[in-house]
């Protein structure tokens, strides 16, 4: 068995903190350690106190760091690795010049697994020991990224892109043809290791009414699975859609109808969302995807995450970097976005605050509180350590910092993976062996 005790400025979160002033929200300890034994958590608190039940194992010192739980990403897209920072268009033109043609490349079973490989290296190397991922059309890459993230023990999501409509040949599949390889996926990879899988209509408007009768059974055969797909992003999107779909009510409508709303299903964006549709959202349990620097990038808009939050009927809410749409691998990077987004609509988000949302947050949007997203014992040890020196820059602010939120502001503003000093998947040091390759 292996034995890891980690030590460090210990911080993790029981509820979203309303305040900076929020302390019951958190859990922090000064001098704390982290108890890891086989890839779990069994006892996290001071130091001193966990220490004197650990004595058999290895002592790791990250101080002064912070530990935390590792950051989880709601929705990306690891086929787009290649196309990140695409110059030029907004979300219709973008698809189509820059990422069907990409995506056509993942028919080839070794690019692929080139891909998924150095996709889960950016991740880990950002922090980021959870993602929710849309592989291509192509049944192959979905193997790809199931296979690197069973090789490195994450707890992963993803699915194989089910779209049989307006896109280019190689990049269509039909509605029986997405069913069957679905199916054979769910099969082969779902529950193995720490893998989910979630079906992934990638949206209306490339999925035909039979594709997404056939995403429908799907949900039915299989209520234990993640959905995931995209909702009201771009206004040419919206009237595109609701072309398709006359007979719908809204965009969202056309979700509903196929059965493809409930507590597991991911939504991209959410960005236009009238009133019905937002109480449509959060009456089913249905998750709002906050994607903020591919909603910038693109001009799609701004997600209005004070207003889904306080309505009297909330949204529940994940945060994500949206690669390739979005322009960075890093949740720091993705949350000091956010924080602008909802800045420019008179409202401010507290960093302890953002960094509920992409721990224990984004953990219970995605139903996988139980395992990740906390330090509580019994967890999974996926966890993320914090270096707010990082950078000359980041070293001289701190010598003016004073609070654990103003550290954790710093971070969020400045940070990138040069402030990631280590990750744990699992309770084994990930980033580290990447570098060591």
């Amino acid at each position: 068995m292996t034995a890891r005790l980690l030590r460090g400025r210990v911080l993790s979160f029981r509820a979203k903190p309303e305040s900076v002033d929020d302390r019951a929200a958190y859990v922090f300890e000064e001098d704390g350690g982290i108890f890891i034994r086989d890839g779990r958590i069994e006892a996290v608190g001071d130091f001193s106190l966990i220490s004197a039940e650990a004595r058999d194992a290895e002592i790791i010192d990250h101080r002064p760091h912070i530990l935390m739980p590792g950051f989880i990403d709601a929705h990306a897209h690891f086929p787009q690795m290649q196309i990140i920072g695409s110059y030029g268009a907004e979300l219709l033109d973008w698809l189509n010049t820059y990422t069907f043609p990409e995506e056509t490349k993942f028919s080839d079973t070794q690019h692929g697994r080139r891909i998924a490989r150095l996709f889960l290296d950016e991740m880990v190397r950002h922090g980021t020991t959870t993602v929710a991922a849309y592989c291509s059309v192509h049944k192959e890459s979905a193997e790809a990224f199931f296979a690197e993230a069973l090789s490195r023990d994450m707890l992963a999501i993803g699915g194989k892109v089910m779209m049989d409509r307006n896109a280019p040949e190689g990049l269509r599949d039909t509605p029986q043809a997405g069913y069957d390889d679905t199916k054979a996926l769910i099969a082969e990879w779902h529950g193995k290791g720490r893998l989910h899988y979630a079906i992934t209509p990638r949206f209306a408007i490339t999925s035909s009414p039979e594709q997404m009768e056939m995403a429908g059974a799907l949900a039915r055969e299989r209520r234990d699975l993640h959905i995931q797909t995209h909702l009201s992003e771009n206004h040419a999107e919206i009237a595109f859609t609701q072309e398709l779909y006359p007979a719908a009510e809204d965009y969202t409508d056309i979700y509903a109808q196929y059965g493809l709303l409930g507590p597991k299903t991911l939504l991209g964006h959410c960005i236009h969302l009238s009133e019905r549709e937002a109480d449509l959202l959060s009456d089913t349990g249905s998750v709002a995807v906050f994607c903020p620097t591919s909603n910038l990038f693109l001009g799609s808009g701004l997600f209005d995450w004070q207003r889904y939050s306080k309505r009297s009927k909330p949204l529940r809410i994940a945060a994500a970097t949206d690669v390739g749409g979005g322009t960075n691998y890093s949740m720091l990077r993705t949350m000091d976005e956010g924080y602008k987004v909802i800045a420019l609509q008179g409202e401010k988000m507290n960093p302890l605050a953002a960094f509920w949302q992409i721990t224990f947050g984004n953990a219970k949007a995605l139903s996988i509180e139980d395992r990740v997203g906390t330090l509580d014992p019994g967890t999974d040890a996926d966890i993320v350590v914090l270096d707010a020196r990082a950078t000359p820059g980041m070293a001289l602010r701190m010598e003016t910092v004073e609070t654990l939120a103003e550290e954790l502001f710093l971070l969020q503003t400045l940070g990138d993976d040069r402030a990631i000093r280590e990750v744990y998947v699992a309770g084994r040091a990930a980033k580290s062996s990447i570098a060591d390759r």
